[in-house]
């Protein structure tokens, strides 16, 4: 294109500056001058004459890029009939595996430290539902919402982990790595919003500063019931036609949340009947003892009661201990009822908790003794006690605000416990995913090269059809992929896009390493160093299925 346009202006120039013409040759025959200097009307017409050129020249380009760009398509059109047999040979991401955000040597690794919902306890899809309930009925109960409401049901179809809630609009939605709104991730009650409601209600897609201060984060496993009792209670309101104040929902679904967690309902429920809410774990305590046995200092660190840990423990781990309690001796400093994320910028003391009597001591802790239970305290006087230095101490965790970001801040090293990488990764790793992302980056290349190419303001047929047929089969393309993790919004880790969300971004942040159970680390010696992929992308469990695939 550069060229054809330097041909053009070359010859144009030349036929606006004086030259002598010769008759019969340069050495013989008359030579007559040509003025150069031309009238201001001249000048006018010899402009346009060169507009003009430029613009057939481009548009005569823009067609022949035009068609080149079709036969492409048809040719991957013909392709797209069948999964490609290359895609057997691209290497899988491992579900199992340590994805390093951060290097991290093992080796200097001295101190191990663990949350433990979600964490070292392991729970079955039927604790959301209890939450849930629970919830609902003391909205009921002390709120005096609606009688209606205890109809609702959990939908584990609705929430992922990493939603975001706008207090102020009453929209339940998830964000990019960049902070703008997914397009078919932004509800009203149950209701996704298009294109265009969002453009209305925010007036773009990103989300500005003073936006964000109205946005809450809904960031760990219990989560799920609280994103779906919001949505619920936002839609019932609407179809009841009745006025309410988005600010209130939020906040009455999270003090009851908050309320059926502090009053220890669902702790109860939960020991009730550990079968049907807890997972039994063996491998857990080969990891552990393995840390034992190679000298590692171990500490429990969990925001939980220490009857509702104790309960836990002994029935995940009891197919494997001789004695009932002798879990305890697995790590080397138990604290319970931390009060995280408080717990790492407080000034609390420790108090030594006394199991049979049910009490706190009055006494001041200077040391942690074997078999103590230990509760409240904070990072400077944890410190202070143990001596342990921030870089040989890693912390485990599943919420990557109260749990990881102050030990990150402190100089921890931090390993983020994320259930839902498992499942996504196997997805990703199947051929029919990856025929379809291969797919997806096919129709934005083209795309991006089609919108390239047309510089004239009218479009031509061949143009409008080819995009109309670009944006269809990208569309389908991305809610098949979308539709492959969670029908409502999608995976937890990518937009439909492919590109990664906010959640991401979290982890990229306050997790060095991450992993779908700390129990993983079975896999790799003690002394490995995890170091940062060469080929790093922005999460180095996504592996990108380029286009070329469709081209070889």
């Amino acid at each position: 294109m550069a060229t054809l346009r330097r041909l053009f202006h070359s010859s144009l120039i030349r036929t606006s500056y004086s030259y002598y013409g010769c008759k019969g040759g340069f050495l013989g025959g008359s030579c007559r001058r040509y003025s150069n200097v031309a009238s201001p009307e001249q000048k006018v017409l010899k402009f346009e004459d060169q507009e003009k050129l430029l613009a057939n020249a481009n548009d005569s380009f823009s067609e022949e890029e035009i068609m080149k760009i079709r036969q492409e398509y048809d040719a991957a059109k013909e392709k797209f009939l069948k999964i490609p047999d290359a895609l057997e040979q691209m290497p899988k991401m491992n579900p199992k595996g340590v994805y390093v955000n951060k290097n991290v040597r093992l080796d200097s690794i001295q101190v191990y430290g663990f949350d433990y919902d979600y964490t070292l306890a392991h729970y079955s899809s039927n604790l959301q539902s209890l939450i849930y309930d629970l919830a609902k009925q003391h909205i009921v109960d002390e709120f005096k919402y609606p009688d209606t409401c205890l109809e609702f049901k959990y939908d584990p179809s609705f929430p992922i982990r990493g939603l975001y809630y706008d207090r102020s609009k009453g929209c339940l939605m998830k964000l990019d790595f960049f902070g703008s709104i997914e397009l078919d991730g932004c509800y009203y009650g149950r209701r996704k919003l298009s294109r265009e409601e969002i453009d209305e209600m925010y007036g773009t897609r990103h989300i500005g500063r003073d936006q964000a201060r109205e946005l809450v984060s809904l960031m760990d496993f219990f989560c799920f019931s609280e994103a779906c009792l919001i949505a619920d209670i936002v839609q019932h309101f609407v179809d009841a036609k009745l006025e309410f104040d988005s600010r209130y929902v939020y906040q009455d679904v999270n003090r009851a949340i908050q309320y059926v967690h502090n009053s220890g309902l669902v702790h109860r429920g939960i020991l009730a009947d550990p079968p049907r809410y807890l997972v039994k774990n063996d491998q857990l305590l080969r990891f552990l003892k393995m840390l034992k046995d190679k000298g590692k200092k171990l500490f429990l660190l969990t925001n939980s009661p220490f009857y509702f840990v104790d309960g836990g423990m002994r029935f995940m781990l009891q197919d494997s201990l001789g004695q009932q309690d002798s879990w305890k001796e697995l790590f080397d400093v138990v604290i319970a009822k931390a009060n995280k994320p408080d717990f790492y910028k407080s000034d609390h003391p420790f108090r030594c908790y006394d199991v049979e009597k049910d009490t706190l001591a009055f006494t001041k802790v200077d040391a942690f003794l074997p078999g103590k239970i230990y509760y409240h305290g904070c990072l400077k006087a944890f410190l202070q006690i143990t001596k342990w230095k921030g870089p040989e101490v890693i912390y485990f965790g599943d919420h990557l605000f109260s749990d990881l970001r102050g030990p990150s801040k402190a100089g921890w090293r931090t390993a983020a416990i994320i259930h839902e990488l498992n499942s996504e990764i196997m997805i990703q790793n199947d051929n029919s995913y990856r025929f379809e992302q291969a797919k997806f980056h096919i129709m934005q290349e083209l795309l991006g090269r089609l919108h390239a190419t047309v510089t004239s303001s009218v479009k031509s047929e061949a143009y409008k059809s080819l995009l109309r047929e670009l944006n269809a089969e990208r569309q389908k393309t991305r809610y098949k992929m979308k539709g492959m993790f969670n029908k409502s919004f999608g995976a937890t880790f990518l937009t439909d896009t492919g590109q990664e969300s906010a959640f991401a971004y979290h982890i990229h942040q306050y997790a060095d390493i991450y992993t779908s159970k700390p129990e993983n680390f079975l896999y790799y010696p003690p002394e490995a160093w995890f170091h940062v992929p060469f080929d790093i992308k922005i999460m180095p469990h996504h592996l990108k299925v380029s286009s070329n695939l469709f081209r070889t």
